[in-house]
């Protein structure tokens, strides 16, 4: 609507300006911004450009793959100190628990928290976060 009031300014000024209705039938039309306005058939170009749309899913796509990559190489090393646990090693806890390993069972841990008194806690092998300090082969 206000598109079309707006043409009507503009046609009746260049009447206005050059006389007669046939003088504004070679001009271009003007648009709301002053600039000619584009032919309706022609498609308006992209202002991102033609491939933003593909660039970006490649980006989504390689940061997804990257992802993926990274974290299966953290879980294989993660994988790998668990299985080499031995006893009278010292760990940390995913609970922040600093102890000796005493006794290694299939799928727990009985950890020596405090020499004196002798306490003793058991827990899942899984929340071991890591090996603070291995002892030697002997």
């Amino acid at each position: 609507m206000f598109f079309l009031l707006y043409s009507d300014i503009i046609t009746a000024s260049a009447i206005g300006q050059f006389g007669t209705e046939e003088a504004t039938q070679g001009t271009a039309t003007v648009g709301a911004d002053g600039m000619p306005a584009a032919d309706t058939d022609q498609a308006a170009p992209n202002p991102l450009g033609g491939n933003f749309f593909t660039m970006l899913m490649l980006l989504l796509v390689g940061m997804i793959v990257f992802s993926f990559f990274s974290g299966r190489k953290q879980r294989k090393k993660r994988s790998a100190m668990l299985d080499t646990l031995q006893k009278r090693d010292t760990v940390l806890t995913r609970g922040g628990v600093f102890g000796t390993i005493v006794e290694i069972k299939h799928d727990c841990v009985i950890l020596k928290v405090d020499e004196s008194s002798n306490t003793r806690i058991t827990v899942l092998r899984d929340s071991i976060e890591q090996v603070t300090a291995e002892t030697s082969s002997e």
